[in-house]
């Protein structure tokens, strides 16, 4: 290729000794040396046991550890091929161990894996988190067979979450991508996908590693490039994704600012790809899906009202510059409710999501300044949630979401009207 490159030397000598690749399985890491080791050995298990006719590489995309999880990726054995139940010796994985070149972030590693797939002429990759410590070689199969099998060109991951896990992704992230883009896509951010190579070379080509993209709005870019172009899209149901759940009320704001942020930045990017799209349409689902047991989330329902309170009051100077009367009112109204009755009700939550991305896009404040003040409104919608989700079940929690998604999608027309006449509007029912 006659472009720059981001591989360094050796890694290029060793890709030319490789020659090709039909699979690459990328695991972006930093410091991950106590949990990157069974994820090699589920990514190994999974390619010997379900790929074991083609050509495979493995790319452990390093941060510059410190802890020695470059070494543990070199040194992680495949085990007995009768502990996988394969009955011949599988093909060997290869393994490229390198620090990534660019901003650092999961994105700047993506891209290396990028480029190697593109390099190998790979037809189907995945990529996989490195502190996993519920996958299983079956990851594998879901992730990179309907590529290979069926075609596609994007898979998303389906998890089984606690109904307190992923309420960024539930209340914002889910809501908004399948109102604008039309397609439910459960988990848009969920971090472990599987592609084709040739949308691996068509996210290579784009010019946005020098943005947030390569720090950490990777997974939501991803996902809405797939939507924007001309590339089939599906979702694998993985079972339980076993993680360091944490507390919804708290250690959230940098990561609601970085969602948020990257979410309206790809909604104003793809304006014509969304805005004449009406509805929406569940996309293919591969996997078996089953019942598994979920990890508790501790919430504290107190802190995330007394936090709703305060915001409401602290950052009503920044609320008046771009919620309409008729919003603010509404949530001020809400303020010095019960903890055990506080009550945010859904048509409210969706007119404010849409009134930050409207605000997002005509620059109506400081970015970050604007995003920030989402997080007391965040809290008051995830205290909402947990109150009235205190005794659903798995079925009820879906059915409360797909109401809440119908939300958004009534009230798409109005976004979009006041979007293309760049103003701030006033919600009518």
């Amino acid at each position: 290729m006659s472009r720059a490159t981001i591989l360094h030397a050796p890694v290029l000598e060793k890709l030319q000794a490789i020659g090709g690749a039909d699979l690459v399985v990328g695991i972006p890491s930093f410091n991950n040396a106590r949990t990157i080791g069974h994820v090699v050995h589920a990514v190994t298990a999974g390619l010997a046991k379900y790929f074991p006719d083609h050509r495979a590489v493995l790319v452990n995309s390093d941060g510059g550890s410190t802890d020695g999880t470059p070494d543990v990726v070199g040194a992680a054995e495949l085990g007995s091929a009768r502990a996988i139940l394969v009955t011949q010796a599988p093909r060997r994985v290869h393994r490229v161990i390198t620090a990534y070149q660019g901003l650092p972030g999961k994105g700047s590693a993506f891209r290396t894996v990028f480029e190697i797939a593109q390099r190998l002429q790979a037809r189907a990759c995945a990529v996989v988190d490195s502190d996993l410590r519920s996958i299983t070689p079956e990851w594998l199969q879901l992730l990179i067979g309907p590529v290979l099998e069926e075609g596609f060109d994007y898979v998303c991951p389906l998890y089984s979450r606690h109904k307190f896990d992923g309420t960024i992704t539930n209340s914002i992230v889910y809501p908004l991508v399948r109102a604008l883009y039309g397609r439910r896509i459960r988990q848009p951010i969920g971090g472990d996908f599987g592609f084709s190579g040739r949308l691996a070379g068509h996210y290579l080509a784009h010019d946005v590693w020098a943005s947030d993209v390569a720090r950490f709005g990777i997974d939501i870019w991803m996902t809405t490039t797939a939507l924007k172009g001309d590339f089939k899209v599906c979702q694998a149901y993985l079972g339980a994704k076993i993680h360091d759940a944490k507390d919804p009320g708290a250690h959230l704001s940098t990561m609601l600012v970085q969602v948020t942020g990257s979410l309206f930045a790809q909604i104003e990017a793809h304006e014509a790809r969304w805005r004449d799209v009406q509805g929406s349409e569940a996309v293919p689902e591969f996997g078996f899906r089953y019942e598994v047991g979920l990890e508790p989330v501790p919430v504290d329902v107190g802190r995330m009202v007394h936090a709703f309170d305060q915001g409401v009051q602290d950052f009503a100077p920044i609320y008046a510059g771009f919620l309409d009367d008729g919003t603010r009112t509404e949530l001020a109204r809400l303020t010095g409710q019960p903890v055990a009755r506080f009550h945010m009700p859904e048509e409210l939550w969706v007119r404010t999501v849409c009134s930050y991305a409207l605000a997002y896009h005509l620059r109506s404040l400081n970015t970050d300044h604007l995003l920030r003040s989402l997080t007391p409104l965040y809290l008051g919608r995830t205290a909402s949630w947990v109150n009235e989700a205190a005794d659903y079940g798995a079925e009820q929690v879906e059915q409360a979401l797909d109401s809440l998604c119908g939300t958004f999608e009534r009230l798409k027309p109005q976004l979009v009207t006041a979007w293309q006449e760049g103003r701030i509007r006033s919600w009518s029912s």
